[in-house]
């Protein structure tokens, strides 16, 4: 079960790298407003969270199975803490290099991700600044129980 941990552990960080690269190359299509890559991109990222999901249940139930006759192991004990009860001492050494290696591709995938976030509102705000600009309407704060308010101005006149 160790040897099985130790498999799932890589391929989730293996997945999490695929997933960073997948994010540098959303970023560039969002910075060079290329929409069909985009797409392309968006469908690769959902299948990298599909598998990032598979294989965390997967992790889930080997922990389950492993930690199932320690009664000194419990829903807080950390991962560092659980893989001392490795059946060696490389075998520990092992987990806590897969554990470390982890948590940097994770680290590494959600500072991308947080870029390009802020990359796409940043776009969404410029596009909405000139269809108000464009459409002469103005959505302006409130703090009442109404929301927004829209106010349009007639920039052509139609009937002349």
């Amino acid at each position: 079960m160790w040897q099985d941990l130790m498999d799932v552990l890589s391929k989730i960080c293996v997945v999490y790298d695929n997933l960073a690269k997948i994010e540098e190359r959303k970023r560039d299509a969002l910075v060079g407003i290329d929409m069909e890559a985009l797409s392309k991109i968006l469908d690769e990222e959902n299948l990298a969270a599909s598998k990032i999901q598979k294989l965390e249940k997967k992790r889930g139930a080997i922990l389950q199975e492993l930690a199932k006759n320690r009664v000194e192991i419990n829903d807080s004990t950390k991962a560092e803490d659980f893989y001392k009860y490795a059946p060696s001492l490389a075998v520990e050494k092992r987990l806590l290099a897969l554990h470390k290696n982890l948590s940097k591709s994770v680290e590494r995938a959600i500072k991308i991700r947080d870029n390009n976030q802020i990359l796409a509102q940043s776009a969404l705000d410029a596009v909405k600044y000139h269809l108000n600009r464009l459409s002469g309407a103005a959505v302006e704060q409130t703090y009442g129980a109404g929301g927004n308010i829209v106010t349009h101005q007639k920039k052509f006149d139609f009937n002349a």
